[in-house]
């Protein structure tokens, strides 16, 4: 026959066991609730720190053109130019026109992105032909500063938005330009592989560590070191070939060049034939 006091220790056990379950589920739920907090506050302080740095830039990257077209209109103003030297002039004017263009631009379809309002109007498109005038359009405002090498295999057809192909090739060479020295080479390649038009951009520049290749894609997001955050840019460019990439049912690759730099590859279907 048990005890009195037998009973009374059993139940006592019990009970200290029922507590010490509920103060341990609740200690993990207490626990659970810090961590996501506090990863909320960081993502949000992380955003918040992004945008501010978007701002700054995006006032840096406006103000820049904005005094070089001044300065232009102001030469033509006050001197007394030859035909040559106003063309130059007026040459410089529109180029940094068309930089403040594209800043525009940028801004407006990454807007659209996230708002899940960027439509594309496909059709037919030589992919071939409009990375070659992008190229143009590139080396035109770049001059000799920068070579940019290139190798496009002709007349690859795809289904796509021509404006938006065109913003996405750009991004991605001025990515490459603006990451690397004035004494690299950019190579810019554009084949056909398994029925896909395969557009590799590859740099010489600073490269990009394993753990922030999945971040470079996000809006706002620029590489992390110091040497990155002293170049232009507004965080838009990649967060922006990503999803017209993605609206092209395409996919993007980044890996790291050798013995430095990186290579990003886009790959989009190909039309076989074009009526």
């Amino acid at each position: 026959m048990v005890s009195n006091e037998a009973l009374y220790l059993h139940e006592l056990e019990k009970r200290w066991f029922m507590v010490a379950g509920e103060g341990l589920v609740f200690l993990t739920l207490l626990v659970i609730g810090i961590y996501k907090t506090r990863q909320s506050f960081r993502k949000e302080f992380q955003l918040a720190r992004q945008q501010k740095n978007f701002l700054l830039s995006i006032t840096h990257e406006f103000k820049s053109p904005l005094a070089a077209v001044k300065l232009n209109l102001q030469t033509l103003q006050k001197r007394h130019l030859s035909k040559d030297q106003m063309e130059h002039v007026l040459s410089n004017a529109i180029s940094e026109t068309d930089r403040i263009d594209n800043l525009v631009e940028n801004a407006l379809m990454a807007t659209r992105i996230e708002a899940k309002n960027l439509d594309m109007l496909l059709s037919e498109m030589d992919i071939s032909a409009c990375v070659n005038n992008v190229l143009t359009g590139i080396r035109s405002t770049t001059g000799s500063e920068v070579v940019i090498e290139s190798n496009i295999e002709p007349d690859i057809f795809i289904l796509g938005d021509i404006l938006a192909i065109s913003s996405l090739i750009s991004n991605l060479v001025e990515n490459a330009i603006k990451y690397s020295t004035s004494d690299t080479k950019i190579n810019v390649t554009l084949a056909t592989k398994r029925n896909n038009a395969l557009l590799i951009v590859a740099d010489n520049g600073i490269g990009i560590s394993d753990n922030e290749k999945n971040e470079i894609f996000t809006k706002f997001y620029r590489v992390g070191n110091e040497e990155t955050r002293r170049t232009k840019g507004t965080g838009l460019g990649l967060f922006i070939v990503k999803h017209i990439v993605d609206l092209h049912h395409g996919r993007v690759e980044v890996r790291d060049n050798e013995p430095k730099g990186t290579i990003f590859e886009i790959s989009i279907p190909s039309l076989k034939s074009v009526i």
